[in-house]
């Protein structure tokens, strides 16, 4: 195409075109395909669950509104896959999975060490809230949500503020994380399993009463308030 722009124009074959980059070691950068389009066009399904939630995220109490959704993570060697699920009363982390790949295994994994973790506190009206991205539409998640008898729900189609509360979560992690040293997806996952340790256990947080999720979820349980408050002079 540039050679049609010349003064005067070159015509050239394109296989003529390629032997002399060839020869001359000529590179031209080609941009990958995006694996989550071709993945999302693949499992596309009208599965499209309603908006139950409605962003009563705190209305209801601990377990009855679990949020889920994915996020990159890209590295100096690479991209890794996060999925979590994210108790919207207590900010707790339920469950989390890395993976290095987008497939939708590691999605499903994470709804079974869900329950295999917290079967016992979840009902049958407890909400597992995603958007309407293809894992979430897929009729495989979709089958498990309904067989671990927990109801599927789903924001609005590009409406971030129906899962606010998972978004900012990521927003925060990926503030505090570092992994611009990572050469692994191995250096990455303990880079993510010591700050999901963090978080759920000494990530002080003001809307749950100065707890971290952990303290204030058994803090719900026992009424036992772990902090000893001096009295103001």
């Amino acid at each position: 195409m540039c050679m049609l722009h010349w003064n005067p124009p070159l015509i050239m074959n394109l296989k003529k075109i390629r032997r002399l980059m060839n020869k001359y070691g000529l590179l031209c950068p080609i941009r990958k395909a995006n694996p989550y389009r071709r993945m999302a066009k693949a499992m596309q399904t009208n599965r499209v669950a309603d908006n139950l939630l409605n962003r009563e995220f705190t209305l209801h109490g601990r377990r009855r509104v679990l949020l889920t959704d994915i996020t990159y993570i890209p590295y100096p060697e690479g991209t890794c896959y996060l999925s979590t699920i994210l108790d919207a009363y207590t900010r707790q982390i339920l469950a989390y999975v890395l993976s290095d790949s987008l497939e939708l295994d590691f999605v499903l994994g994470t709804v079974q060490q869900l329950v295999q973790a917290h079967g016992i506190d979840l009902q049958m009206e407890t909400l597992i809230h995603s958007d309407q991205g293809c894992h979430y539409t897929s009729i495989r998640f979709s089958e498990l949500v309904k067989n671990k008898k927990l109801r599927q729900s789903m924001s609005r189609k590009a409406n971030c503020w129906d899962n606010a509360p998972q978004e900012s979560f990521f927003g925060h992690m990926k503030d505090e994380i570092d992994v611009s040293n990572c050469k692994s997806y191995h250096e990455v996952k303990e880079v993510i399993d010591d700050w999901m340790d963090y978080y759920n256990n000494e990530r002080y947080q003001w809307q749950l009463q100065k707890l971290s999720p952990n303290e204030y979820d058994e803090f719900l349980k026992t009424g036992n308030y772990p902090l000893t408050l001096g009295k103001k002079k």
